[in-house]
């Protein structure tokens, strides 16, 4: 995954559908800075979204997408992820998390060398501005609760559930024809 910093020069969004409700995909100069659910906690204003056009994100729209049936487990899209040195950590390490697996806020906590920040990684886990991309949705309870997601737990639990249905879907044994 490529993260960059840089100065934006005109901001950019366009909203496409996806079985999650439509999703706002938000960035300048080709980088995407945001993809937000409908009534996402944390969500920008929608005045600083910039303007309306689809054509800088061709590629996003193509891979989420190919996500979303179920041909793409990894997204290989240009990112400026704007957030504390500590968040941008945090959301390094959730790329990290293969698809269709969870891990714990401790698990998080104690991979990025902060093993008594488990409540700190929760809500780094929370500003991140690009969900779906970056899987924030990947990390549960320490029990396997389903705690907290900033597009509503019914979303994670169906990013979940998608991601270990097309896992087993993948790993189920073909029998040969007779």
């Amino acid at each position: 995954m490529r993260y960059t910093t840089m100065r934006y020069t005109t901001m950019r969004y366009t909203t496409v559908e996806s079985p999650l409700g439509p999703l706002t995909l938000v960035g300048s100069d080709g980088v995407l800075t945001g993809l937000y659910m409908e009534r996402q906690r944390h969500r920008p204003g929608e005045e600083s979204f910039g303007e309306r056009d689809e054509a800088p994100f061709a590629e996003a729209i193509r891979q989420l997408e190919e996500y979303f049936a179920g041909t793409r487990e990894e997204f290989d899209i240009p990112l400026a992820l704007h957030g504390t040195p500590f968040q941008r950590r945090v959301w390094a390490e959730l790329r990290e998390i293969p698809f269709g697996e969870t891990i714990s806020y401790r698990e998080l906590a104690e991979r990025i060398g902060r093993p008594t920040a488990s409540r700190a990684v929760g809500l780094a886990n929370g500003r991140n501005p690009v969900s779906i991309i970056v899987p924030c949705h990947r990390v549960v309870g320490a029990g396997g609760d389903l705690t907290g997601y900033g597009g509503g737990v019914e979303r994670k639990r169906h990013l979940l559930d998608f991601e270990r249905d097309r896992q087993w879907n993948r790993a189920e044994p073909t029998l040969p024809l007779l």
